[in-house]
């Protein structure tokens, strides 16, 4: 993504040169200070500045693509496609776009919409060895393994040097039983990237199946020695040390397997194997048995924090946020008053009275957003995620700009199970400049 922002943002820039009035030539300047932050890698400031831009001149489709590569890049995929879709909507034709809004859906895992917008890239340049990759990949996770095979070699045939694209139809020809194809593809890679473990790795594995074990054991060292933290490398190599009889060589590695990813239910069953051939039957049992448990873990349960933010990670990552009460003028409603009673006592630890004191300055002035957002925090602090939205929800219908309230609700959102909703939340907080929206969704939403 960021190696198309610079060639791109230039185009922009001399697209937009065209308009004249004031306030057009304050959006060239924030344009132009948004490719200058995005150059300098500071993206955060660089989305600001497209969204001023587009703020005032809303029509012009850079803008919105631009703002959606800074998004992207921060991981923000669901609000870069937002973008993405009116930068197309206003032009039609940039192939870029299309490409673009295609790798931020594949890494949301809509790969059937991927493969649209890459094929329309492709219509609008077909030249370009990227959209055939991305294509590629995006096949490969729907299992279209034949048809990711001729776009990685399309993609190969316009960029002959790309060790992605070799490494990617290495992969496919594995998943097609190709071995002897694959094996021609990664020692392609390796000549190209000498130190890319995973084709060391992947060679090792064509190899296993082609029953050249020892070869197999010669890749696998490799692999490990660039990559050490590697299990599945352990494991492979474990497997073909045990297929050369050499059992007590392979334990070692299968454990290694299992002290990296302790889940690995097929370390288990080589380990077993290895140590009823050892004589160790009582060890062997128990990884057997191990091996079946972990294979069978994956059980449907009822739960109410069904999102990857869990209760705790949510209580954490809400508490950082402060309740906005400054000083108000007291209005002869008082509501004010019981607002700022409210967060005293809450802050003593008092929430059941908080919440009568925060109710009570919403009846008294039901637009009190700022009452009904510290109302939603106490709420969901105790564990009422529910009654959260609901005054989450009230709050950003009173003030559609509390960037605060759409980034606490799509915590919420999240940890119930409403992933997309709740990212999409977090993208709207991020886009009203509240930052730590971004390193939620950097690792949560991806």
């Amino acid at each position: 993504m960021k190696r198309h922002l610079l060639p791109i943002a230039c185009l922009f820039v001399g697209s937009s040169l065209s308009m004249t009035v004031t306030a057009q030539q304050t959006a060239v300047e924030f344009f132009e200070s948004g490719v200058n932050r995005s150059k300098s890698s500071d993206f955060t400031g660089a989305l600001q500045a497209f969204s001023m831009a587009i703020t005032m001149n809303p029509e012009n489709a850079p803008s919105y693509y631009n703002r959606g590569l800074a998004k992207a890049t921060l991981k923000d995929h669901r609000g870069a496609i937002l973008d993405y879709d009116k930068a197309i909507e206003l032009n039609s034709k940039d192939a870029l776009a299309y490409l673009s809004r295609g790798v931020s859906k594949s890494r949301q895992e809509d790969h059937r919409g991927a493969i649209l917008d890459f094929g329309r890239s492709i219509e609008l340049n077909p030249d370009a060895p990227q959209a055939y990759y991305n294509r590629g990949i995006s096949r490969s996770r729907l299992d279209q393994y034949q048809g990711a095979l001729t776009d990685f070699s399309k993609a190969i045939e316009l960029e002959p040097v790309n060790a992605y694209a070799y490494y990617a139809r290495a992969v496919t020809k594995q998943k097609l039983n190709d071995f002897a194809g694959s094996i021609l593809d990664f020692t392609k890679v390796i000549e190209i990237s000498p130190k890319r473990a995973q084709a060391y790795a992947g060679r090792g594995t064509s190899k296993v199946e082609l029953n050249d074990f020892t070869g197999a054991i010669t890749d696998l060292n490799k692999a490990i020695e660039l990559s050490p933290q590697d299990s599945e490398s352990y494991f492979h190599r474990g497997y073909a040390k045990g297929k050369l009889d050499d059992y007590k060589g392979a334990l070692p590695d299968y454990e290694r397997a299992l002290a990296l990813k302790p889940d690995h239910y097929r370390a288990y069953y080589g380990r077993g194997f290895c140590r009823s051939k050892l004589g160790d039957q009582k060890g062997a049992v128990q990884d057997f048995n191990q091996a079946i448990e972990v294979n069978n873990v994956y059980v449907e349960t009822k739960v109410v924090y069904n999102g990857r933010i869990s209760h705790a990670i949510l209580d954490n990552l809400r508490n950082v946020v402060q309740e906005r009460d400054k000083i108000n003028e007291l209005g002869s409603e008082r509501a004010e008053a019981y607002f700022s009673r409210g967060v005293s006592k809450h802050r003593q630890g008092d929430s059941k009275a908080a919440i009568i004191d925060l109710t009570k300055a919403i009846e008294l002035n039901p637009a009190y957003a700022e009452a009904y957002f510290t109302l939603g925090l106490i709420k969901s602090a105790q564990g009422d995620q529910k009654g959260a939205l609901t005054d989450c929800n009230s709050a950003i219908k009173l003030k559609p700009g509390y960037a605060e309230v759409f980034y606490v609700r799509g915590l919420i959102k999240h940890s119930l199970g409403d992933e997309n909703g709740g990212c999409l939340d977090l993208s709207k907080a991020g886009e009203l400049g509240y930052t730590p929206a971004y390193k939620v969704i950097s690792e949560y939403c991806n």
